[in-house]
Parts: C-alpha cells; structure tokens; sequence
C-alpha cells in the first residue's frame, strides 16, 4: 500500500467542490484514472488495473485483475484455475482474482502524473458544468458586449463564454460594432476544436417574447399572456396578446407610458416595427384587429373553409394589404385565417359622389367668393373714378 496524507487530501476536495462546483465523486475519479494511467504507463501497460482508496486508513492500493480461465493466454489479465488456488478457495472458471501491485516507489511517479491528468479532468468538469449551464439557458435573452466582426461573425463577450453572432443572424448589419452591448438569443452550445462557443441569434421569432418579458412586468407575471407573434424579420412584427384579468388592457400594458416600454422593445429589435394585436374570440374582429394599422368596414367569415372577406374604403387598400402584401401575409400567419380583402364598389361610388359633391360645392364656394371680390374691386374701382371727378371740378371752377 502507498501511504497519503489523507486529510489534506480530501480538505483539498472539499476546497475545489465549493469553489468550482465539481463533486468529490468526479475528482476521485479523475484521481484513479490518473493512477491508473500513471501505472500502464510506468510499470504494465497490459494489465487490468484497478485503484482503491481508502480514505479512514489513507491509503491508496494498485490492484491488477486476472480472469479464471481453463488457458492462458495474456498472463497479464488471466490466470489458470489450477494457480487461482492459491489465492482463494474453491475458485471458478470466470472469477476475477485481484492481486496488490503496487510499486515502493509509485507514489512520486504517481503524484507527478496525477497532478497532471487531475488538473485536465478537473477542467473538462468544470468545462462540462459550464456546458450543462448553458444548455439550461437555451431560448434565453442575454446581453453582451461585442468585442470583435469579421466577414461572417460578431463575437460577443457573455463573461465566461464567448457568443458567436453569424451575421445572417443580424437584421441589421449597421448594429453590430465593436463596443456595442447588444441583447441576443441563445440558439444551441458547440464545442469548436477545444472552445466551448455560444451560438446565439437575433432574428428568432422569440426574441420578441423574451424582450416583452424584461419590458412588460405584467406579462412576467402572467397576467397578460403573448398568443402568437409573427415577423417579417427587420421590418415588422405582429404581436397577438390577451389579458387574464379584464381590469389590465393588455395592448396598453405593453405600450407603457408615454409608449415606453414598446419603444425599448422597438429599439432592441433595431427599429422593426410591432403592431400589437389584442386576441378576440370573435374571428371577425380577430381579423379586423389583425389588419391594423389600416382601418376595416366590414369582415364576413367562412367558418368551414375558414377565410375571412374584408371590405376596406379604397384609400385604406394599400395600407391593408402592404408593402408586398406584407401586411396582410403577417394578418393571415397571425390569425390561421385566409385573408381576401376588397373595395366595396357601392361604398366606393359612395365615397367618390360624396368626394364629387364636397369639391362641386367648393368650387361653387370659391366661385362665389371671387364674384363677391369682383364686386368689391368694381365698387373700389366706382369710387376712385368719382372722386378723381370731383378734384376735376374743382380745378375748373379755380
């Protein structure tokens, strides 16, 4: 047996499980390997070695395990049935034998190696808790400071780790600078060659909820819930989100005072724009509300083929449909229901008699004010020429 210090030893461990969060168990294992390792290396490559510590007598034992067989083959790992009684009685084919091995001088060999291999196993432990801590926090928002960019990258420094932000992962290439703090989500963790990196994102869909989370404590809490959010990523968003209590409007809630809230949201998305959408069973007014910011006559829905016919005033037509049909593609994604949308041709001719009859009667309007100022200038006119008469008069009559 090699004696230890058994004591320092494990106060030693108890010092690295408090400070690093690893547990005996795997330090002691990381420990036997070491030995293990430290013995085929020095003294019989070929054998069955096991390690036994004893942590009440302090003592470590090196142990080699042969097998029971009818022949020998590896006399480094078996041994015959006849040789076995020797060292136990009645002894079986297939019993594992253990035999003290251990060298006078292992301890120095050992504990030059142990150190070593220890001091690796401890830092991929250590690594491996910083991987499962991670791995919790995936789907999490987390703010960074990015330290450098190249050509596909942004680098961001999350303190122990370091993000890795692929720029087809920004909205905004003008955001990412160096020096800049800036709120990513975290999509998975890779190991790549002997670094442990983040891969994080800003253009996942849920990055909007977790804004909302910080911003809006009522949703934090539960009390207004986010039903659905779509996205045309970089430029518009569409946020579905109702209230568990009917005293909280949810849309107010998360635009805040004086819209601060939706604005600190707005701005850590780059400037997207949100509409928030407040939920309605009533798909009609589900839809209507879907379509904002352009305002609806009317909605008609076919509940079995469900599609939604919407009548909106012509000058609302393009706002309704958007840019590219953006903003009704982000309705329809929004809602789960097909979106026609179309101009009421009786309201239109409505609109555009009543649009004839208002500039007939300005027209008439400015018409007659310009015959009222005719007048007046003939009546001006009138005066002057009378009075330049009378001057006449008096000259003559001089």
């Amino acid at each position: 047996m090699w004696e230890m210090n058994t004591k320092e030893f494990f106060l030693a461990l108890d010092l690295v499980e408090k400070e690093k969060g690893i547990s005996r168990d795997v330090i002691i294992d990381a420990f036997e390997h070491a030995l293990v390792s430290a013995y085929k290396r020095n003294f019989n490559e070929a054998a069955n070695i096991v390690v036994k510590i004893d942590e009440k007598a302090g003592t470590i034992g090196i142990y080699s395990r042969k097998n029971v067989v009818a022949e020998v083959i590896n006399d480094a790992t078996e041994i015959t049935l006849e040789d076995a009684y020797e060292y136990k009685d009645e002894p079986e084919y297939g019993d594992v034998l253990e035999f003290e091995v251990t060298p006078k001088d292992f301890g120095r060999i050992a504990t030059q190696t142990a150190k070593q291999v220890v001091r690796q196993r401890l830092k991929q432990a250590e690594q491996d808790a910083l991987i499962a801590a991670m791995e919790e926090r995936i789907g999490e928002l987390i703010t960074g400071i990015i330290s450098k960019v190249d050509d596909r990258n942004a680098y961001i420094d999350l303190g122990k780790l370091e993000g890795v932000l692929p720029l087809t992962e920004v909205t905004n290439v003008d955001e990412v600078k160096p020096g800049t703090r800036i709120k990513v989500y975290i999509m998975r963790v890779d190991m790549r060659g002997k670094n442990l990196v983040v891969l994080v994102t800003r253009r996942d869909p849920n990055i909007i909820k977790k804004l909302f989370e910080l911003e809006v404590p009522e949703i934090y809490d539960e009390i207004i819930k986010i039903v659905n959010v779509v996205r045309d990523i970089g430029f518009r968003a569409k946020v579905c989100v109702a209230s568990e209590d009917e005293n909280v409007d949810p849309v107010g809630a998360c635009i805040g005072a004086g819209g601060a809230r939706i604005r600190n949201i707005i701005d850590g998305l780059g400037g997207e724009k949100i509409d928030l959408i407040p939920f309605s069973d009533d798909p009609a007014k589900f839809v209507a509300s879907a379509l904002s910011p352009a305002k609806v006559y009317s909605v008609t829905v076919d509940e079995e083929e469900k599609r939604a016919s919407v009548i909106v005033d012509a000058d609302q037509l393009s706002l309704a449909i958007g840019k590219k049909g953006q903003n009704v593609r982000l309705a329809a994604q929004l809602t789960g229901w097909k979106i026609d949308i179309k101009i009421d041709e009786e309201l239109e001719a409505q609109r555009k008699a009543e649009l004839e009859r208002k500039q007939a009667e300005l027209e008439a309007k400015k018409a007659e004010e310009a015959a009222k100022f005719a007048n007046k200038l003939d009546a001006l006119a009138a005066l002057i020429d009378a009075e330049d008469d009378d001057e006449y008069d008096d000259e003559e009559d001089e």
